[in-house]
């Protein structure tokens, strides 16, 4: 019965576009009647297609109606004046009606007596002649119809924000029609207006088609939460925005509950207040098992459809969801780096007590022995076997003793800990081979970076005297920005890389403890710079 309706109703639009024709041109010119009939015909069909697929909108009546007004001054060829007179007069009626449907597209109704009268009044001035007669008049009015839609799509919320954004769309499609064939006539002679006709005709079709594939589409219906889900798996640091976008609320409020503080939160962490909603303002709680999961804030329109309402419950909870887990692989990357700096301090704690062992133990007992020795060589005959055999101990236990403190060195510098970092690096340059041109802070380095830096510049100083053949080494330590920078650079071969045991690979991971960065630039024959550089909120 409905297919057969519909087949009805197409052949009278048929029959209706071949009458007008026959009337107009009595089918004679047909670079006239054709281009002519294509537009009219698409209206009508496309509406009366759209008004049996989706009755629920009026948009399809709209759409016939304005194929109908496009057919009428056709009809205005009988001869009889009282009736000719009016219908000559209607050439600009079907921009009435075009206008009334773009405005209310896609339902093709009004939403209260101020929408009303804003339709009423843009269609009663898109029937006057006057209005595209002059081009200059007919481009303002199309900017004030663009004007019209976006204002109403600002003022919407909810699903009704989702329709008014369709009908913007419709709106500026047909503004940029109107307007285009203005500004052709603006610009071009009076010999172009065949061709700018066919334009418009041609043009007024294609729209007919868009508005009806639209309409079956219906992309407003199928609400965008589903792909929110997908994307929030993805990004979920623009939740509020996706969320506020899909329903059409810009001024929607997300919070996720926190069990510690036994209340909602907002994305930056801040307590969100239930209590203080404004008039017209709606809190729908989404719960997960009984338990509280997450908050919004919203305009009371947004949420009335309840299958609108789950979709956006799912996205939410999901959302919730990746929330609770980022958080959980923060607070393991903040107790990750925690346990890297304990671990780090133990060490060093470690390596201090093995130092001072070394020094009060077994480097005084070996430094106790110097004077028995000296004794023994001043008692024994000089030149004698005895002499020499204790003139040779005395040198191995004098170099030994030098290991030794080379050794209580590396594991925790007793300068450091006794007269400070910058009496430390004077030592290491004192004693390195190398000439080392020293430039310290004036303000003191933080002691919880003091040990890192000092074992970087110590390794790299010796790095330079025995791999890089350098001759002047500079060795500068900058306080500045909430840092400290360590930077050595030498005048040697380079080619240095620290993935090929230079001693400089496990410092890395002390540097990067104290959330700090070791970099080694060292090109072939230009020498080597390492710059490692920690900073101070970080220590």
């Amino acid at each position: 019965m409905r297919t057969a309706r519909l087949a009805l109703l197409l052949v009278g639009t048929a029959i209706l576009a071949a009458a007008a024709e026959w009337s107009a041109y009595d089918w004679s010119g047909v670079r006239n009647w054709l281009p002519d009939l294509i537009a009219g015909w698409a209206l009508l069909v496309c509406g009366v297609v759209a008004w049996a697929l989706r009755p629920q909108s009026r948009s399809g009546v709209l759409m016939a109606a304005a194929g109908l007004a496009w057919f009428l001054p056709n009809f205005a060829t009988t001869g009889i004046q009282a009736l000719d007179w009016p219908l000559a007069h209607l050439l600009y009626a079907h921009r009435g009606v075009l206008v009334a449907l773009a405005l209310t597209y896609p339902v093709g109704r009004l939403y209260g007596h101020r929408d009303a009268a804003v339709v009423a009044a843009a269609s009663a001035v898109a029937v006057v002649a006057a209005v595209w007669q002059n081009a200059a008049t007919a481009i303002v009015f199309s900017v004030v119809l663009v004007a019209i839609a976006t204002r109403a799509h600002l003022g919407a919320v909810g699903r009704e924000r989702r329709l008014r954004q369709a009908a913007w769309w419709a709106t500026a499609a047909l503004a940029a029609i109107f307007a285009g064939v203005a500004l052709v006539h603006l610009t071009t002679s009076a010999a172009a207006n065949a061709s700018t006709l066919l334009a418009y005709e041609l043009s007024l079709a294609v729209l007919a088609v868009g508005l009806l594939a639209a309409l079956i589409q219906a992309p407003w219906e199928a609400q965008r939460i589903g792909d929110l889900v997908v994307e929030l798996g993805q990004r979920s640091l623009t939740v509020r925005d996706r969320l506020a976008s899909a329903l059409g609320d810009p001024t929607l409020q997300v919070g996720y509950w926190s069990p510690p503080r036994e209340t909602y939160v907002d994305g930056e962490g801040g307590t969100l207040d239930l209590a203080s909603a404004e008039p017209g303002r709606a809190a729908t709680r989404i719960d997960r098992d009984g338990e509280p999961l997450a908050v919004l804030v919203h305009d009371r329109a947004v949420l009335d459809d309840r299958g609108l309402f789950e979709a956006v419950a799912a996205a939410s909870a999901l959302a919730a969801e990746n929330v609770r887990l980022q958080a959980e692989v923060r607070e393991q990357v903040v107790e990750l780096e925690s346990s890297r700096r304990r671990l780090l301090d133990a060490a060093d704690q470690e390596r201090r007590r093995l130092e001072q062992r070394l020094h009060s133990g077994a480097e005084q007992r070996l430094a106790g022995l110097r004077p028995v020795l000296g004794s023994a060589v001043g008692s024994a005959a000089a030149g004698s076997e005895t002499a020499t055999l204790v003139a040779r101990a005395d040198g191995q236990l004098e170099r030994t003793l030098a290991e030794l403190r080379r050794l209580a060195r590396g594991l925790h510098p007793r300068v450091l800990a006794t007269e400070g970092f910058d009496e430390a690096l004077r030592d290491l340059a004192a004693e390195s081979p190398v000439v080392v041109d020293l430039s310290l802070p004036r303000r003191p380095v933080p002691r919880e970076v003091e040990p890192a830096l000092y074992f970087v510049c110590a390794e790299a100083l010796a790095n330079s005297a025995k791999y890089a053949s350098a001759s002047r080494v500079s060795l500068r330590v900058v306080l500045s920005d909430g840092r400290v920078v360590a930077e050595i650079a030498d005048d040697g071969v380079g080619g240095a890389d620290p993935a090929r045991g230079t001693g400089l690979g496990g410092l890395v991971d002390r540097i990067e403890a104290l959330d700090g960065t070791l970099r080694v630039t060292s090109p072939p024959g230009r020498g080597t710079v390492i710059r490692a550089e920690i900073p101070l909120t970080g220590s």
